[in-house]
């Protein structure tokens, strides 16, 4: 399988779910070959979805943000992503990480025993990733399987039932070999801590070329200043201001790209009021000025990232 195979940014819907389908209805099961130095601003940017991943780092060193908490995963270690938990990889080089993407109803149907009985379990569970390493002997297991499963993608025979049979031995390690922690009020707790952020990023997304202040995000989810940046910071490891102010400069440099018009009114449009501060947090992120953005890009070849 091709790296990336075309495949170099994340789209997601104002909630930052992901909006790719991941297989199909009959089948729910993608494999993909993954750089992530590929994608734009060398990193897979944050997203959710429904479906639980398994990830293998091949080669080099990926920073992981899951939820909460920040990771630094080397090659050989892999990573489990339970649903619906917000996500985001980064890499300072080339970063190949070969991954799943499945719903767990793959692997029994919802009212089946074996849903209620060993999925559900760590589906509502307070666990939001899980590292694997080799020298840890339960874990080496489900690295092998993994290794496994993507071996299985390159052949055509009986790939799908190789495939879940191969899936349910890894779940069933998995299942026996961690604590199921956490109460069902506690996740939903959870869930809903991430609806106002999702909440607040939608505002941001959407309204993000007018002047913002920290008071107007706070008052979209009806909390206290203080909350709204615990809230960005425990999540999203930064403040709601430097949230947007990069999202307003990954719309700018789109734009330098895509557009002939002015770095002074593109500055503007994306919600600088300052063209000087515009151009100095534009270096900042990435390392060159607009204009040598734009000439940069414009002469970079289609799936290269360029900062």
């Amino acid at each position: 399988m091709k790296i990336n195979d075309g495949y170099t940014k994340i789209r997601t819907d104002e909630t930052l779910r992901e909006t790719i389908c991941h297989g199909s209805e009959e089948y729910p099961f993608q494999y993909y070959m993954e750089d992530i130095w590929l994608f734009d601003f060398h990193c897979i940017d944050w997203h959710w979805h429904p479906e639980v991943e398994f990830v293998f780092i091949e080669k080099g060193t990926a920073e992981v943000l899951v939820g909460s908490g920040r990771y630094v995963l080397n090659a050989g270690t892999g990573i489990f992503i339970n649903a619906q938990v917000i996500h985001r990889f980064e890499s300072a080089e080339s970063v190949i990480i070969p991954n799943i993407v499945f719903s767990p109803l793959l692997l029994s149907p919802e009212e089946g025993l074996l849903y209620r009985k060993y999925i559900q379990p760590v589906l509502d569970s307070s666990i939001e990733c899980l590292i694997f390493s080799s020298g840890v002997p339960w874990q080496k297991d489900i690295l092998n399987l993994l290794l496994s499963i993507f071996a299985v993608q390159d052949s055509r025979d009986i790939c799908e039932i190789k495939t879940v049979e191969l899936l349910l031995e890894l779940w069933g390690i998995l299942y026996e070999n961690i604590r199921i922690t956490g109460t069902l009020s506690e996740v939903r707790t959870s869930a809903h801590t991430q609806a106002q952020l999702q909440i607040m990023l939608q505002y941001i997304h959407k309204n993000y070329s007018h002047p913002i202040s920290l008071d107007e995000i706070a008052n979209t989810v009806m909390l206290s200043k203080n909350s709204v940046l615990n809230l960005f910071n425990k999540y999203l490891h930064t403040s709601p201001i430097s949230y947007l102010v990069n999202y307003r400069l990954k719309h700018a440099a789109k734009l330098l790209v895509t557009t002939e018009s002015k770095v002074s009114s593109i500055a503007q449009d994306t919600g600088f009021e300052n063209i000087g501060y515009f151009c100095r947090r534009f270096k900042e992120l990435f390392q060159v000025t607009p204009g040598e953005y734009r000439k940069l890009r414009k002469h970079t070849p289609k799936g290269e990232g360029a900062q």
